[in-house]
């Protein structure tokens, strides 16, 4: 099997040598195996921190780059020894691939040290201090600012970035995979040479390489996967969609358990739902149509906010979608991240848990990342004439809950007070303000209920969740802004 980095290995080989071979910080040539296993200790650990990792090339001799090659007796001793150094000598331990290529008729032994994520890399059982950098093509201490600086560019493992399946060939992973789905949504054409393809799913952090196979990464498999069963730890992170009959939950209609991928059942999860929600009868040119009493916008940004945001380390429990007759609830496990306030929401930075998931999701054009979701699902249920969205934090998880239309008179005091702020806030951030006229027209009400307007804008007004813009301006022509604005 081609393993995906051979090439860049190969490129960078070439550059050191030609025109006129020189030292360069990504590779570094040996002859044999050096018996100063301190001094190996300190290549793989610089190569450790380096940006993208490095090589090793066994068989090229250090004074003058001449081709002199490798013994088959000798590789196996090579990476043994650089192995165990790797296992036992550096933190966090190291695994280090290798492969035998003939280079100019040659025979080079390539060892590939992966960048750690957890940085520094430094000696084990030692402080940080005994870490070591690339620098002007060879090795050195690292001083105490670069130390610090390896500190800010390294983190723990994210959950996207972990392993979701065994070791695995090529062909195994296409059929675990919708590839050609993802290439779709990426709007690309899927590579058809196999190695090519597997660089490329490699750039796309949906597989690790190591060794003769690679490794189906927790972002490959929740976002690509033909079936999530097929991966032990994902499948109770499956979408669960329970329909009930009437406003409770003593009666269910039907349960769905979502099966692929999120990104690539996406789609089929929006059609399902917008077939088994309530739907109302309007006319558009002439022709009486059907369609659903909730917006798709905000239903889209809706459950793809619960299937980015949730907790995975949350075992057991998935994100779920239930259906009433006068409602829908969005659930995901994982409370609110610390500082994130629950009026605060719409429009604010985006934060998530898991980033490699929420910027995947940005480029499949399932999502975006500039806090735009709830704005665009305020808009949306505005449009509708529905009530206000409903946030809910609880111990070990999130929901967002959407009610079918109802008329203002029909709505409690506390509705009509969340549905006012939350146009205040949705007219803030299009550059507008709340007034008389435009609160009557998010509730679809005419000239003649403007007394019914402004002493709900009293109200809220009172409660501390909108305020004037101008103190100063005429009772006729004031305008209003969020509390916080």
């Amino acid at each position: 099997m081609d393993k995906h980095w051979i090439a860049p290995a190969l490129e960078y080989l070439a550059q050191s040598l030609e025109p006129v071979p020189h030292e360069i910080n990504e590779i570094d040539w040996k002859c044999g195996l050096s018996p100063e296993k301190n001094r190996l200790t300190e290549h793989l650990i610089a190569f450790a921190n380096h940006p993208n990792g490095g090589f090793l090339a066994y068989g090229i001799r250090d004074a003058d780059a001449a081709l002199v090659g490798v013994q088959q007796d000798d590789v196996a001793r090579i990476v043994n020894t650089l192995a165990n150094i790797g296992r036992d000598a550096i933190e966090p331990a190291l695994a280090i691939d290798h492969a035998v290529v003939d280079y100019r008729g040659t025979p080079v032994l390539l060892i590939r040290i992966p960048e750690q994520t957890a940085k520094p890399a430094h000696r084990r059982g030692k402080s940080i201090e005994e870490s070591w950098i690339r620098s002007g093509g060879t090795t050195r201490k690292a001083s105490r600012q670069e130390i610090g600086a390896l500190m800010l560019h390294g983190h723990a493992p994210r959950w996207e970035e972990l392993r979701a399946s065994t070791l695995l060939g090529a062909g195994q992973i296409t059929g675990l995979l919708d590839l050609a789905r993802i290439a779709e949504l990426l709007q690309r054409q899927l590579p058809e040479d196999e190695a090519e393809l597997m660089r490329w799913l490699c750039d796309e952090k949906m597989l690790v390489p190591d060794g003769k196979g690679y490794y189906i990464t927790n972002l490959g498999a929740i976002a690509a996967a033909r079936d999530l069963e097929q991966f032990e730890y994902l499948k109770r992170k499956r979408i669960r969609v329970i329909h009930y009959r009437g406003t409770n939950k003593v009666e269910t209609i039907n349960e769905h358990m979502g099966q692929r991928g999120y990104a690539i059942g996406f789609e089929g999860l929006i059609n399902y739902l917008k077939r088994i929600l309530p739907r109302s009868e309007v006319i558009q040119q002439s022709l009486r149509t059907e369609v659903s009493v909730y917006p798709e916008i905000a239903l889209r940004e809706l459950i793809a906010n619960a299937l980015i945001h949730q907790d995975f380390s949350i075992t057991g429990a998935g994100s779920m979608i239930e259906v009433f007759d006068d409602r829908i609830e969005f659930t995901n496990p994982g409370s609110l991240l610390p500082g994130k306030r629950v009026d605060r929401l719409i429009g604010t930075t985006p934060e998530s848990r898991n980033e490699g998931l929420a910027s995947a999701f940005r480029r499949y054009r399932i999502c975006e990342e500039r806090g735009t979701g709830f704005q665009k699902v305020v808009a949306g249920i505005e449009l509708f004439g529905l009530p206000p969205v409903v946030f809910t934090p609880m111990e070990n998880a999130f929901k967002v809950t959407l009610y079918a239309p109802k008329k203002f008179a029909d709505m409690s005091q506390q509705e009509r007070v969340e549905a006012t702020y939350q146009h205040a806030v949705l007219q803030f951030l299009s550059g507008q303000t709340l007034t008389n006229t435009t609160l009557r027209e998010r509730f679809k009400l005419i000239d003649k209920q403007r007394n019914s307007i402004t002493n709900l804008i009293v109200d809220t007004l009172r409660l501390g969740r909108i305020k004037r813009k101008d103190e100063n301006s005429s009772n006729k022509f004031v305008e209003y802004l969020p509390y916080w604005a």
